[in-house]
């Protein structure tokens, strides 16, 4: 696979798997210019004075926000360029890597964070360590609910890594259950995919979760 192609291969995978996040089309070419009347109107909705010094620009830093760093992952143009090298050294043993987790809830568009586990085993293929992250945080950068991107991002890694033997573990804070419904400050939420051996395999997968219970700190 071309390092150009990952993108696309990734987003055909994951619509024909079912788990792409629902998008009707690219996002809109004017997208800066909408967001910022919007955010203007609901301010106004609320009562606020858009005038004041102190919230004049806050529709431009709003859609700034949105369009240039928190949702930036709706771009497949975005998609780092991890592409996996031949496992040469014939590397077989699990591998496990910690990530942030830095996303926005499609619920309520508050955020939530915490951190991604990956785990595998290689195969034909390795994957350098910071193509983990670049994965894990390109989709956690749009909205999101957390069983989808454990499930997406799990998808890619196996598509690029050419292998089944991919699991993925997310633990997260949630700001819609911890400011808002319930207010539980002490909310946390875990998801995991198991993929190939870590699902049939109880010991292999237990060595990875050993590994994520060990290591969480």
């Amino acid at each position: 696979m071309k390092s150009g192609d990952i993108g696309l291969s990734v987003r055909e995978h994951l619509i024909k798997l079912g788990i792409e996040t629902p998008l009707k089309r690219p996002t809109h070419p004017d997208a800066d210019a909408r967001i910022r009347e919007h955010v203007h109107e609901i301010m106004l909705c609320l009562g606020l004075d858009a005038d004041d010094d102190s919230l004049r620009n806050t529709p431009y830093r709003v859609a700034k926000m949105y369009t240039q760093e928190i949702f930036w992952g709706l771009n497949y143009a975005n998609f780092p360029e991890a592409m996996a090298v031949s496992n040469t050294m014939k590397y077989d043993e699990l591998l496990a890597t910690k990530c942030t987790v830095r996303s926005v809830c499609e619920h309520h568009l508050v955020p939530f964070t915490g951190t991604a586990w990956i785990g595998y085993l290689p195969k034909t293929k390795i994957l350098g360590l910071s193509k983990f992250n670049r994965v894990v945080d390109f989709f956690s950068r749009r909205p999101q609910i957390q069983e989808r991107l454990t499930a997406q991002i799990t998808a890619a890694l196996q598509l690029i890594l050419e292998t089944k033997d991919v699991a993925c573990v997310i633990r997260a804070s949630h700001m819609c259950v911890m400011l808002r419904g319930i207010e539980d400050y002490q909310s946390m939420t875990v998801t995991s995919e198991m993929g190939g051996r870590f699902f049939s395999k109880a010991p292999l997968r237990q060595e990875f979760l050993n590994l994520v219970n060990n290591h969480s700190q």
